[in-house]
């Protein structure tokens, strides 16, 4: 654990060299990032953190995209990491890209896979509703929905380990930390794309309802060093549905 503004956070570290800082989704943790992690880290210096209200990392006071960004910037600021290459998931695509506006030399690069810019405004309200769902009924109904609606139909048919990884990491989540990420998550704009100077891969997949081709497509275009991939047979759990092709990705990104 780490003490960070206040509050406790459970954060990873593996490997040496070059900081590499990855931001899990909603309902996610560090753990999401471990098929990233095992091959990175050879090259890396890992840095995983739980955020405030998820996985080991419990709540204590309000959460936001800026008190996530304080947060990830503090841990920089502990670790004396000056910048980063920095991957996001879901939420964290968009904790990454308000980083990378609002401070373009601390952010090496980006990686954003299921990529969000803010969430379209019907399901803003979706998103709220969820909170109230984990507060009343806890977590294992929303693991159970994620599991079917997040997934790609190859992922529900031929991996069941990762459909069960995804049930797992829901479920488990503080039913009280996951509503206070929805309402952050409900509450977030987007990042001013044109202010992002680094190089940038958007990877989503094909059956990705939370980040769509199209509105990947679009992030793309407003990103001005951007490149885009789209995976086939993919869901929303993008590092653990497609690891390998991910992985592939990321090395060309990296070192190609």
């Amino acid at each position: 654990m780490m003490r960070i503004n206040g509050k406790n956070l459970a954060v990873e570290i593996h490997g040496d060299g070059e900081a590499m800082i990855m931001i899990h989704g909603l309902g996610g943790s560090s753990n999401a990032w471990m098929p990233q992690c095992s091959v990175l880290s050879r090259t890396h210096k890992i840095i995983r953190p739980d955020l405030e209200g998820s996985g080991r990392s419990p709540a204590k006071g309000k959460i936001s995209i800026a008190s996530f960004m304080k947060d990830v910037f503090s841990i920089m600021d502990k670790l004396e990491i000056k910048s980063a290459h920095f991957l996001g998931h879901s939420l964290g695509t968009v904790i990454c890209a308000h980083m990378a506006a609002k401070s373009p030399s601390r952010v090496k690069s980006l990686a954003l896979l299921g990529p969000v810019a803010e969430p379209p405004q019907p399901a803003r309200q979706a998103i709220r509703d969820r909170a109230a769902l984990a507060r009343k009924e806890g977590m294992v109904p929303i693991a159970d929905v994620l599991v079917q609606v997040s997934t790609s139909a190859e992922t529900k048919a031929s991996k069941p380990a990762v459909a069960a990884l995804v049930r797992e990491i829901v479920m488990r989540q503080d039913a009280e930390g996951y509503a206070r990420t929805c309402e952050a998550l409900a509450a977030a704009k987007a990042a001013d794309f044109s202010k992002i100077k680094c190089p940038t891969l958007l990877i989503t997949g094909d059956e990705d309802g939370v980040a769509p081709p199209a509105a990947a497509k679009a992030m793309a275009k407003a990103i001005k060093k951007s490149e885009l991939l789209l995976l086939s047979g993919c869901g929303h759990w993008t590092p653990i549905e497609k690891p390998t092709e991910v992985n592939d990705a990321l090395l060309n990104f990296y070192y190609g």
